[in-house]
């Protein structure tokens, strides 16, 4: 029986140590922005899939089977890899901010897919580069990363690039403008409490856990507001699920392996170049490109993020 217990003990130490061994950070700028840009292509197909996804289901319903369906390829994945015996061990030692990540996905997911239902996606992707400003911010204030006074122009620039983008149309791009951004804030919340445990849960857990927790929040509210509806056509089944795949659930594995060698800021800097891969996307598969002041100030937002990223990952920036 002591025997049995020592056993028990040992074994327990030894994955212990094995999971320490699998998360320790090691800083490396160039692995970071190459998982970053991983996850960057592959969460860029979102405003392809989804805005198709949406034209079938209702959005409650949507988010759902999105990130249901990731769960289920997250926890497959995090098996095929030989990570099985961390979800429980991982979970014992972070439980709390891990339950606070799933419910800022939760919302990052219902907000941002009720807003792209009401926007052209290529406009969506130009309002989402506020979130790696938002990024900076939180990583800013909470994480005791460095703001220049010179990265302040390039985010007026983005600001006014986003009111030039609703002048005018408000009333029509206003409600879908907000989850938006709401999305973004959202999405900047879970990133942050993920960095704050990326050194404790190996990545392919940690994403795993993101969509798993954040799918029991969702089939709360979907089910409970009475929004569930299923009944669409194979189509619209066939493409969310390959879309909950590359973005909820890939897409992640790479992103929260980039914060093991890379800051938070830094490697949401990645992201601004994502509506040069969504823009293609859309034309090919909708025909829709945005055009007059839409077009102008998503521009602009672009340029002011390109800008951002420049002097964000400039070596001087450390």
């Amino acid at each position: 029986m002591n025997h049995a217990k020592n056993y028990e003990v040992h074994s327990g130490e030894a994955d212990m140590e094995k999971t320490k061994s699998d998360t320790k950070i090691r800083r490396d700028p160039f692995k970071g922005f190459l998982y970053a840009l991983g996850g960057t292509v592959l969460v860029s197909t979102n405003m392809v899939t989804a805005k198709y996804g949406l034209r079938g289901f209702n959005p409650e319903t949507f988010t759902l089977v999105w990130c249901g369906a990731a769960a289920v390829y997250a926890f497959v994945i995090v098996l095929a890899t030989g990570h099985k015996h961390e979800i429980v061990l991982s979970l014992s030692h972070n439980i709390q901010r891990v339950i606070w990540m799933g419910l800022a996905a939760s919302f990052s997911m219902m907000l941002a897919w009720q807003g792209l239902a009401r926007l052209d996606p290529s406009f969506a992707s130009f309002i989402w580069r506020f979130q790696p400003v938002l990024a900076i911010v939180f990583g800013v204030l909470l994480l005791n990363e460095r703001l220049f006074a010179k990265e302040l122009f390039p985010i007026v620039i983005m600001v006014f690039g986003g009111f030039l983008s609703t002048f005018g149309r408000w009333n029509v791009v206003g409600s879908g403008t907000v989850l938006t951004i709401l999305a973004c804030c959202a999405v900047t919340t879970q990133m942050l409490i993920a960095k704050t445990v990326s050194d404790k849960i190996h990545p392919n857990v940690l994403a795993f856990y993101r969509v798993a927790i954040g799918t029991i929040f969702i089939a709360l509210w979907t089910f409970l507001t009475g929004c569930a509806d299923f009944d669409v056509t194979l189509s619209y089944w066939l493409v969310t699920l390959l879309g909950s795949f590359l973005a909820p659930c890939a897409s992640f594995f790479f992103t929260f392996r980039s914060y093991r060698y890379w800051e938070l800021s830094r490697a949401s800097m990645v992201k601004t170049m994502q509506p040069l891969l969504v823009l293609p996307m859309v034309y090919i598969i909708f025909g829709t490109i945005p055009t007059g002041r839409a077009l102008l100030g998503g521009v602009l937002i672009l340029v002011g993020a390109f800008w951002l990223s420049w002097i964000h990952l400039s070596p001087g920036r450390g």
